[in-house]
């Protein structure tokens, strides 16, 4: 059984379902929930409203890592567990094997996709990279 378990989680119903996967089959690990804040949705964030968009890209990012953290604690504790949450920034597979990698996790749970729309095939692509570059074992919630 692993000892820590990463859940990428960004919100969406695929990423609750990982989330609940990992409670359920991982309990006596040490779980964490990382959102991971992509700095090319700035690029989009700008397009759309301008230079001020640019100055507060990143603190509304931030803002909305809390909230998505703050859901995801409200699972666990349905559940009567303890979990960390962490936040990075960087592309989002390359942030998820790195942090794997530095914090000794031994078993990472995603979802195959998330969101939905033009973000679903994007994402899509995170859990297929994570899959294939990870040197520990990948759980894909579909």
């Amino acid at each position: 059984m692993p000892e820590n378990v990463l859940i990428a989680f960004d919100g969406s119903p695929l990423a609750e379902r990982a989330l609940t996967y990992a409670i359920e089959n991982f309990s006596d690990a040490t779980l964490t929930a990382m959102y991971v804040i992509n700095p090319i949705n700035s690029v989009m964030d700008v397009e759309a409203g301008g230079l001020s968009a640019a100055e507060d890209w990143y603190d509304n990012a931030k803002s909305r890592a809390t909230s998505i953290h703050g859901t995801a604690t409200d699972i666990a504790v349905e559940h009567d567990i303890d979990l960390k949450t962490v936040t990075e920034v960087g592309r989002p597979a390359r942030a998820i094997l790195k942090y794997a990698d530095e914090e000794d996790i031994d078993q990472i749970v995603m979802g195959s996709h998330g969101r939905s729309g033009i973000d679903r095939t994007f994402l899509g692509s995170v859990a297929e990279t994570v899959t294939r570059r990870a040197r520990i074992p990948v759980t894909i919630i579909a």
